[in-house]
């Protein structure tokens, strides 16, 4: 008979733990600030029209060559030539975040990195 009210206490113990853990509200999720979409990517005959628009923006001809331009939200807002040279920006955009992106990339472009001919793990360490 013990054994019986024994197993009924805790088992209504547990049960009532469980009711008090599901009527606390739960805990609100962090919540995300969501920011721009950014794109880099090298220029194409269809970006024409707004290197255009961007080069009268900025007040300086097209620079001739592969560009490397930034989006913002599917907008042209900056380009940079992969040779090197004066960037195009529009003056209304924050651009500054993505000038250094721009010059990252267009330095990765423009020269690649030499890889050893031994590989790594076959190197002796002196």
């Amino acid at each position: 008979m013990q054994d019986y009210a024994l197993r009924q206490m805790l088992m209504n113990d547990r049960i009532e733990t469980l009711r008090r853990a599901a009527a606390r509200p739960a805990k609100a999720a962090p919540r995300r600030i969501q920011g721009p979409d950014v794109e880099l990517r090298l220029c194409k005959p269809t970006d024409d029209p707004a290197l255009d628009d961007l080069a009268a923006l900025s007040e300086q001809p097209v620079p001739a060559g592969r560009l490397v331009v930034a989006l913002l939200d599917g907008r042209l807002v900056a380009a940079l030539p992969v040779a090197g040279g004066c960037a195009l920006r529009d003056p209304f955009v924050r651009t500054a975040h993505l000038m250094r992106l721009l010059e990252l990339r267009a330095a990765q472009l423009r020269e690649p990195v030499a890889r050893p001919l031994v590989p790594r793990l076959l190197r002796r360490h002196a």
